[in-house]
């Protein structure tokens, strides 16, 4: 807010005559600390012209989620501060219940570094409403403030660092785990899938909630709309059971080392095919480690039949090499990728030149 819009207000709703332009401006973004500049300007304009109890306030600023003002009270706050400037926090809004808030004023040199002293306000609320105030606090006199050699070309600065307590700490989300319980627990399914030879039990809900093709599945016209049972007939049953796990709890799981490849390869097939966008990058993301000369033509093959980019993108650099494309042209992997995409090797052949 420009200075030319600041106004002062007196303790009860009184406001002083405009002529006096004296302006509390904040000069600085309020810091991840906590911490916000601010320039008094026309200090002689308003000192002991406009009363104990009226005050100059600042624009709003937010720390901590809460919306905060300066108030500057030229001439003390209340009547046994006179002498005094004082200075207070005012709280604009909250949605907290309960806040602990230090407030510390200090007094800025020219290069904005705070001086070593200052005055400092703890107080605690137990309910914090709107336009409640930090008490004022007598922050120093006009005698020690022209003596300090802060007040310059009738204007001086002063920094509020706002320290704010959490009462409730709050734990991280357990929701993944819980989900995962629910899967595993069977409570409350509704559907079962036959896959491979095993029955799998699920939540119609969480299914749709999480797969577009699930919600038209289940919740659409098709068949599967009223069936309590469903059979998949071409996916391997470790694949769907680790594809059911990633649906509950946002996570893969573990995956034994010696099958984690073409584990990797099924389930993103599996994420293709029921819209799980974000397993189909983390399996495409974990499949770049495994390209070499012997996997590199299937996983391009990967690549041209469920639209993968960056596995593509990575194999392509891993084939800039001429020998790495010299020995898996060779590969029978590589006569099936021809049969998937007949221009591959002139592709392969310009990136070495691209």
């Amino acid at each position: 807010m420009s200075s030319s819009s600041r106004s002062v207000h007196g303790g009860g709703g009184s406001r002083v005559a405009p002529a006096q332009q004296t302006t509390l401006s904040i000069i600085s973004k309020p810091s991840a600390s906590g911490s916000c500049a601010f320039k008094i300007e026309g200090y002689s304009k308003t000192r002991a012209r406009i009363g104990v109890g009226n005050s100059i306030t600042s624009d709003v600023f937010v720390v901590g989620g809460h919306r905060w003002q300066v108030k500057y009270y030229p001439d003390g706050s209340v009547s046994g501060a006179n002498g005094w400037i004082s200075m207070a926090l005012l709280l604009v809004g909250t949605y907290a219940a309960k806040v602990e808030v230090r407030a510390t004023f200090r007094l800025l040199h020219d290069d904005s570094k705070p001086s070593g002293s200052g005055s400092d306000r703890d107080i605690i609320y137990t309910t914090l409403p709107k336009n409640c105030s930090l008490w004022a606090t007598n922050f120093t006199t006009e005698t020690e403030l022209v003596k300090s050699g802060y007040l310059k070309d009738d204007s001086f600065k002063f920094m509020c660092d706002i320290a704010l307590s959490k009462f409730v700490a709050v734990p991280p989300s357990d929701m993944r785990h819980q989900y995962g319980e629910l899967l595993s627990s069977g409570k409350g399914a509704d559907v079962m899938f036959e896959v491979g030879g095993e029955t799998f039990s699920a939540h119609r809900c969480v299914l749709a909630a999480r797969s577009s093709v699930f919600m038209a599945e289940l919740f659409g016209p098709m068949k599967e709309h009223t069936a309590a049972r469903v059979r998949i007939d071409d996916m391997d049953a470790r694949v769907f059971r680790a594809m059911l796990d990633f649906i509950y709890t946002d996570e893969l799981p573990e995956i034994d080392d010696g099958y984690a490849m073409e584990m990797t390869q099924h389930l993103l097939i599996a994420a293709d095919r029921y819209d799980l966008e974000r397993l189909k990058l983390i399996c495409e993301n974990n499949l770049c480690n495994y390209i070499n000369t012997k996997t590199a033509a299937s996983m391009l093959t990967l690549c041209e039949q469920h639209a993968c980019y960056g596995l593509r993108k990575a194999c392509f650099k891993f084939l800039e090499s001429v020998a790495n494309l010299q020995a898996t042209v060779v590969t029978d992997e590589f006569k099936h990728l021809k049969s998937v995409c007949p221009d591959i090797l002139d592709q392969l052949v310009d990136n070495l030149h691209g």
